[in-house]
């Protein structure tokens, strides 16, 4: 078992990543007078008798939500704190995250309302989850304007992560995944994408040796960055490439036609032509990430969006100020650095 620590002071706490995990969840989960497993509708069908059975002679409750971004509403929040008002739940009890970043961002966000705040664990069962989402604390709330725009920052109280959950993930939700994965070797470890690429095939098909010593890289550049500033003031800001243009996409679409990864994969793509075209990388580099990019057969093709509507929706991006777009581009080998750009210079840039 892969055992790291995310260094928060009284918030610290550790990610366990071990194929089969959860059946030991008992031994993790500490204690509470309730708990309270949130999920969607397709993890409890595949998995929910075997939740059941690690928690077998503990208190819980159980909340079922229609799988998908959808579900990341107001209106799901409201129906979630009824339900574990229902249950009973008190100060002393907690949530249990089982499922994706869905799932992951609702059980935050309301375990930090809850009663002004109960502890959460999380157990996520996407890729994109166990490498991205579940570590760090950031929880979000779809409105009508944009992406995750009401949220708080709330740390678990423990990672625990089951490699083996993969091995039901449909191919789309892992692809989305390995978007997350690609941009952690782009924003701050070149080696990284090189292992990526070499053992790409190795990841698609589920060589569990191989996605444990992945997902444990991609924890450990996570956990050091939000160590290191946890709520976003600096440095945290680079987990933020592909983004920008990337919850553009997401918004314009209502969150229909991509996933988040699939999303963040456009995003990165096109965010690394900005880079190209403004001379912060090289014609290699920048054909270098867009073979990388297109091994994952995601299209990148946006014939179909007005781009003045992309930067126009770019506009509401929590991370700007004043007008001004906020950028993480590439600026070499496993580099990047922010940019601000107005939506003209954007516009323009993008056109090109």
């Amino acid at each position: 078992m892969e055992t790291l620590a995310v260094s928060l002071g009284e918030k610290s706490y550790n990610i366990y990543i071990k194929e089969g995990i959860l059946a030991d969840l008992a031994a993790y989960s500490g204690v509470a007078d309730k708990w309270f497993i949130l999920t969607d509708e397709n993890l409890d069908r595949l998995y929910g008798t075997a939740l059941a059975a690690a928690l077998e002679g503990l208190p819980y409750a159980k909340f079922v939500l229609p799988p998908g971004e959808t579900s990341k509403s107001f209106h799901m929040v409201e129906t979630i704190i009824d339900a574990m008002l229902a249950a009973g739940l008190t100060r002393h009890s907690a949530i249990i995250a089982f499922g994706g970043g869905v799932v992951g961002d609702l059980a935050g966000f309301c375990a930090s309302i809850y009663m002004r705040g109960i502890r959460y664990l999380q157990i996520p069962t996407t890729l994109l989850a166990q490498v991205d989402s579940s570590v760090g604390g950031k929880t979000g709330i779809n409105v009508s304007q944009g992406k995750n725009m009401a949220g708080t920052f709330y740390q678990p109280q423990v990672v625990l992560i089951d490699t083996g959950l993969l091995a039901t993930l449909p191919q789309r939700e892992f692809t989305a995944g390995l978007g997350e994965v690609i941009k952690y070797g782009l924003i701050y470890d070149y080696q990284l994408l090189q292992s990526i690429k070499n053992n790409f095939v190795r990841f698609y098909n589920l060589d569990f040796a191989a996605l444990n010593s992945l997902i444990r890289q991609c924890c450990q550049i996570k956990a050091s960055i939000v160590g290191q500033d946890e709520t976003e003031r600096d440095l945290r800001k680079i987990l933020n490439f592909g983004h920008t243009i990337g919850h553009a996409i997401e918004t314009l679409t209502h969150y229909q036609r991509y996933l988040h990864g699939e999303a963040v994969l456009i995003g990165m793509h096109y965010e690394s032509l900005l880079a190209k075209k403004m001379n912060l990388i090289s014609e290699a580099y920048s054909q270098e990430i867009a073979d990388l990019i297109g091994r994952t057969n995601i299209s990148a093709d946006l014939t179909d969006f007005s781009l003045t509507s992309l930067v126009e929706q770019m506009r509401t991006d929590k991370k700007n100020q004043d007008g001004i777009l906020s950028f993480i581009l590439p600026t070499g080998l496993g580099r990047v650095t922010e940019y601000t750009l107005t939506p003209q210079q954007t516009l323009a840039l993008l056109s090109r």
